[in-house]
């Protein structure tokens, strides 16, 4: 199959876990030829179809903590979106106004023929906190609100919680305010800009010390482990942006339940991938954008990811 990946610039790969590098690392293993671009671009004129500007891309077969050279670029191309076999969308946050913009393309070319990896229109309708909305019977006492006198209700009744932005990303803008309610108050307006920004809240859970467990789905079924992300050195955050460990380990009856039980909702809307954020029993975040954990599952407990993501995409993508 001609994949193409629309994502940020292959040489600010991170080679030795970024999940992208694992996807096109698998799928050239398997004869398939690869083709990158990012979202800027993407363009559409009148009386023509969504084209990108995109370069073919080999792969040298080098990878590693300081290894830039891990690819080889064509000359730049440029090709209609539906004459590749597959789309993969892996385009990190933040889902800003470019990345809206980009999913209107990537749809426009969708019904010319293209198919797209998550589904554009699903990326849209699902955005990674609010989504857990539609499956309160995992979710931990959340409020989601511009309301400051909200937020101080909530503190009131759960005593400790955890506060953040709906459009952050690597644990970036989360703060917990403990029962002595201390800084509630300027936290609430660093947040919600007097009103002005919608912010989640969420009751703390204490099984955080365990780790926030990244579950993966791929084409609605559970990755058979998790990568457990335990917080270090006092942080509240295990996100490994923020210096969480990362720690591999089979996924547990609740997760699986969690996990198949979203899947079966969100897989049949187009979104092939998804990571599932839990602490504990909870559900905490529903990720959709480019969901990561490949590698760092892959190397510590041998369970081919990567080749279980290729699996869905091939019996997704168009044969050759």
């Amino acid at each position: 199959m001609n994949l193409l990946f629309v994502a940020d610039a292959l040489d600010h790969f991170k080679t030795y876990k970024d999940t992208t590098f694992a996807m096109m690392r698998e799928a050239r293993r398997r004869g398939h030829v690869l083709f990158a671009c990012g979202p800027q671009d993407l363009h559409w004129r009148s009386g023509g179809t969504v084209q990108a500007r995109l370069r073919q891309v080999t792969l040298t077969g080098r990878s590693g903590k300081d290894v830039h050279d891990w690819f080889e670029a064509g000359p730049e191309l440029v090709r209609n979106l539906a004459s590749f076999d597959a789309v993969v969308m892996r385009k990190d946050p933040p889902f800003d106004s470019e990345y809206f913009y980009a999913t209107h393309l990537l749809e426009r070319a969708e019904a010319e023929g293209a198919r797209v990896f998550n589904s554009p229109r699903a990326l849209r309708d699902h955005p990674e906190k609010l989504a857990i909305l539609e499956f309160p019977q995992f979710t931990p006492p959340t409020l989601v609100t511009r309301a400051a006198a909200d937020v101080r209700e909530f503190h009131a009744e759960h005593r400790d919680i955890i506060l953040k932005p709906l459009d952050g990303m690597g644990g970036m803008g989360i703060f917990r305010v403990k029962d002595d309610g201390l800084n509630l108050g300027s936290i609430i307006e660093t947040l919600n800009r007097d009103g002005a920004q919608t912010i989640m809240v969420q009751r703390f859970l204490p099984a955080i010390e365990a780790g926030d467990k990244r579950v993966l789905v791929i084409g609605g079924e559970p990755v058979s482990h998790c990568l457990a992300r335990i917080p270090q050195g006092g942080e509240v955050r295990g996100n490994l942006a923020a210096g969480g460990k990362g720690v591999a380990q089979p996924i547990s009856a609740r997760d699986e339940e969690i996990a198949r039980t979203i899947g079966a909702v969100l897989a049949p809307r187009g979104l092939m991938l998804i990571g599932l954020d839990v602490i504990g029993d909870n559900l905490t975040e529903i990720n959709v954008t480019s969901p990561t954990g490949f590698q760092e599952i892959t190397n510590q407990t041998g369970v081919d990811v990567a080749a279980l993501f290729v699996d869905a995409l091939e019996a997704g993508g168009r044969p050759s």
